[in-house]
C-alpha cells in the first residue's frame, strides 16, 4: 500500500513507520513540519520506500500518487509544545484534519485519526470507556489541544457519514519510550532526566493524580491491530495499569539509582486527576492488549535517554 502519515517523523509516527515497513511492501509518504518531529527519527528507514515531505497540515496537501491509507498524527502533543504553539495546535486538529480527510476522500483511502485520552478531560468516571463523552473546559489553558482533538473526532465522524469514508479513531493514552523529546514536559521524560542528572524530582500537586502508561511498542501494536481490522470505530489504546505520579517517581528513582529528592509544585490548571482506559473493546474486537510491563518499558527508555544525554 501507499500510506501517508502526517507527523511521520514524530515520536509515535516514526515508530509506526518502522513497523509499516516491516509489515508488507508498503511505500510511505511521511509529512511533517518538524515543529516537534525530528528528521533523525526516520533517518534509518529505507530510502527507496520512504518519501519525506516537509509540510504543515494546515496548508493544502497534494499527493499525485494513489494513496491507500491516511494516518493523521500531526499535532503538538505535549504540554510544553502545545503551550508554546497554541494556534498551530488548534489548526493541526481542525484545518489539518479537514485537509487530510479531503485527501482521503479524493483518493478513496481509508482514514486513521490519532486522537487522545485528553478528549475525556478531567474524567468524572473511571475507567474511561469509549462511550464516555468527557469533562473538558472549552476555554481552559489546555483547550487548544483537547478541543482540537474533539473537533478532529467530530470531523472524522461527519466525513464518514457524509462521504462514506472508511474511518478509524484511536484514543491514545499516555505513551512513553525512545524518541520522546527530552524537554517536552511529559511526566516520564521530566522525571527520568531529572533523576539521571540527580536534580530535584518535580511533583505537581501532591502526586496523587494518576496516569496509565503504555510503552510505545504496545501503543503501535494496538494502532496496527486496528488498522488491519475490519472495525471502523473508536478505540482506546493504552495500558489500564493505573498508578499515581508519586508511585511512578519512586519506580524511576529505583531504576536510575538516583539521589534526587522530591519537591512539590502547584498543580497546573485543568490537569486531569485521573487516567485509566477501559480497553475491553480493543481486547474483544482487536485481540490486543499491552504486553510490556512498566519496569521493562522504563528501563528501555532510561537506557535511551542516557545515550541522548551523553551526546
Amino acid at each position: 500500500m501507499n500510506i501517508l502519515i502526517t507527523g511521520g517523523s514524530g515520536f509515535i509516527g516514526s515508530h509506526l513507520s518502522e513497523k509499516l515497513l516491516i509489515n508488507g511492501e508498503n511505500k510511505l509518504f511521511l509529512l511533517d513540519n518538524l515543529l516537534t518531529g525530528n528528521i533523525n527519527n526516520i533517518a534509518h528507514l529505507e530510502k527507496d520506500r520512504v518519501i519525506f515531505i516537509e509540510h504543515d497540515v494546515q496548508d493544502h496537501i497534494e499527493i499525485d500518487e494513489k494513496i491507500d491509507f491516511v494516518f493523521h498524527f500531526a499535532s503538538a502533543a505535549s504540554p510544553v509544545a502545545y503551550t508554546e504553539h497554541p494556534v498551530n495546535t488548534l489548526k493541526a486538529g481542525s484545518i489539518g484534519t479537514i485537509n487530510t480527510l479531503g485527501l482521503a476522500k479524493k483518493h478513496n483511502a481509508e482514514y486513521f485519526l490519532a486522537s487522545t485520552s485528553e478528549v475525556y478531560g478531567d474524567p468524572l468516571i473511571t475507567p474511561q470507556t469509549e462511550e464516555y463523552w468527557g469533562n473538558v473546559n472549552p476555554n481552559g489553558e489546555r483547550s487548544m489541544y483537547d478541543e482540537a482533538k474533539r473537533f478532529a473526532e467530530a470531523a472524522t465522524a461527519t466525513y464518514a457519514r457524509t462521504y462514506n469514508i472508511k474511518t478509524k479513531i484511536v484514543r491514545i493514552f499516555n505513551t512513553y519510550g525512545p524518541r520522546m523529546q527530552l524537554n517536552d514536559g511529559r511526566v516520564v521524560t521530566n522525571l527520568i532526566v531529572q533523576a539521571l542528572n540527580n536534580e530535584d524530582i518535580t511533583i505537581y500537586g501532591d502526586g496523587s493524580q494518576t496516569r496509565s502508561f503504555s510503552y510505545v511498542d504496545d501503543t503501535v501494536a494496538g494502532i496496527l491491530a486496528l488498522m488491519e481490522s475490519d472495525k471502523y470505530d473508536v478505540f482506546n489504546i493504552g495500558n489500564p495499569n493505573e498508578m499515581s505520579i508519586k508511585e511512578l517517581s519512586s519506580v524511576i528513582l529505583k531504576l536510575t539509582e538516583s539521589k534526587s529528592k522530591l519537591i512539590y509544585k502547584d498543580l497546573p490548571n485543568d490537569d486531569p486527576k485521573q487516567r485509566k482506559p477501559d480497553i475491553t473493546k480493543a481486547k474483544e474486537n482487536l485481540n490486543w492488549e499491552p504486553k510490556v510491563d512498566l519496569e521493562s518499558g522504563l528501563t528501555l527508555t532510561i537506557d535511551w535517554i542516557k545515550k541522548e544525554l551523553a551526546k
